[in-house]
């Protein structure tokens, strides 16, 4: 009806009332027999189908444990769609798994209803992309009584800024999270008391319990040294919780494993530091090199998202004749007629100061929005294509474009 609120709350006890459990006949599998088949979010091409066997219930609950730290006496929310892996295996999977509670809102997004549920049912336990986190930063103010006791985030990277904002606005911090649909969450910053430690900024965390990573040479199929970059990647010999063994219909997983079997590529950059904190540099796919120089489009996006008239951006590598490539952003604004020359210019300098002087955008893109997956992840590859038919010669300034 007209003016009702998009959630409703039912009682478990109520939905059985007309069904004897003693009719209810569990079904008995082994662990590898499927359970869920899904496909991964499409952010670098086409999504390819991953099989989810009965197994990989203990890791998801491992997370829902030590990642999230979900307590019996939580009202826990996990506002990812169930489309996506974070939703299904951590908003519906992982709360039938563990007996927890766990709301779901059949509803469009906005940052007032996020706001209005975190505040009506009073959610102590939060996980959300960094989108959502941005969004409602971005919003029209916060209730003032709305106290979270744990945060996560997981999708994309998560800005140092949003960490900043939540102290304030949530009563706790954003805590990052690192996973992919293949095996679920592998590196957390975990919130349970046995694994939880302070934050490094810009890290998204250390293995999660069952989870053995490295960083391995771009080149070589061996552990790099503290601090260097390179492929992050999963010993599945020392893994117990991995799970994910081939893509539906692709036997040989296009090459996701070594020869030997040993790793599972990730497809991500980063690396970690001699406490084995990893910090994400950028996928595969979108690591720019520019006159010799590999570019992760996360750091130079996290100083641009630091100023005051940016919600979001996203940064690419386009062709350059005397550099391979160079940088070229795509800024939405919080006032989208503050996009101008100068303001270009303010961007690129900031990045000069804050990060490298060789990683400034050659050229700013002020856009209404950014092409994202259903479950919020930026596609940059959609905005290389897009830029490529624009054919427009790199050059330093500002190039109004709405991509998408």
């Amino acid at each position: 009806m007209p003016g009702e609120p998009p959630w409703r709350v039912f009682s478990g006890g109520r939905l059985l009332d007309d069904l004897s459990l003693a009719e209810i006949q569990p079904e008995v599998t082994g662990p590898a027999a499927p359970l869920v088949l899904i496909f991964t979010s499409g952010t670098t091409g086409a999504p390819k189908g991953v099989p989810v066997p009965v197994r990989a219930l203990a890791g998801i609950s491992c997370y829902m444990e030590y990642g999230l730290d979900v307590r019996p006496e939580d009202v826990y929310w996990n506002a990812a769609d169930p489309g996506w892996a974070y939703g299904l295996y951590y908003a519906i999977l992982g709360p039938l798994a563990t007996g927890r509670r766990s709301i779901l809102l059949h509803a469009g997004f906005s940052p007032a209803l996020t706001w209005q549920v975190l505040e009506r049912f009073g959610v102590t336990n939060f996980a959300a992309a960094p989108t959502i986190y941005r969004a409602m930063r971005a919003g029209d103010g916060e209730p003032a009584h709305v106290r979270l006791r744990r945060a996560s985030s997981a999708g994309e990277p998560l800005t140092p800024d949003i960490v900043t904002w939540s102290k304030a606005a949530l009563g706790t911090e954003v805590r990052d999270h690192y996973g992919q649909t293949e095996h679920g969450m592998i590196i957390v910053n975990g919130w349970h008391d046995d694994v939880r430690t302070e934050v490094r900024p810009g890290s998204m965390g250390q293995p999660l319990p069952g989870f053995s990573c490295a960083v391995l040479h771009d080149d070589r199929d061996e552990p790099t040294a503290a601090g260097t970059p390179g492929r992050i990647a999963v010993d599945m010999t020392a893994s117990p919780l991995a799970h994910f063994t081939r893509y539906h219909g692709d036997p040989d997983t296009t090459g996701r494993f070594t020869a030997d079997g040993r790793w599972w590529l990730t497809g991500d950059g980063g690396y970690a530091d001699a406490d084995e904190n990893y910090f994400f540099s950028a996928r595969d796919d979108d690591v720019i090199i520019m006159a010799g120089y590999r570019i992760g489009p996360f750091d130079v996006e996290s100083v641009l998202v630091t100023h005051d008239q940016v919600i979001e951006a996203a940064v690419i590598g386009v062709p350059d004749e005397l550099r391979g490539e160079v940088i070229e952003a795509f800024v939405v604004l919080r006032d989208p007629g503050q996009g101008t020359e100068e303001l270009a210019g303010e961007l690129q300098q900031l990045v000069k100061d804050k990060f490298a002087a060789h990683a400034y955008p050659r050229r700013v893109h002020f856009v209404d929005a950014l092409p994202k997956t259903p479950s919020g992840k930026v596609q940059r590859y959609l905005l290389r294509q897009q830029r490529a038919e624009s054919a427009t010669p790199s050059s330093p300034g500002t190039q109004p474009h709405s991509p998408g």
